[in-house]
């Protein structure tokens, strides 16, 4: 068996709920992606991103 970077490592999908306040004129989009940047630049993050957005009252 040839060794592996991954060997003994899992991937393992994490599902996160983020509730936000925003400023009306704050495009929601914009700070979506500035999340899932910051969430990038983490140790052993592979991907992020943003799969959808509902507006609440």
């Amino acid at each position: 068996m040839p060794l592996s970077y991954h060997r003994g490592m899992v991937r393992t999908d994490v599902y996160l709920k983020v509730e936000l306040v925003l400023d009306e004129q704050e495009p929601v989009e914009r700070v979506a992606a500035e999340i899932c940047r910051t969430i990038r630049k983490l140790h052993g993050v592979r991907h992020a991103e943003v799969l959808s957005t509902t507006e609440r009252e």
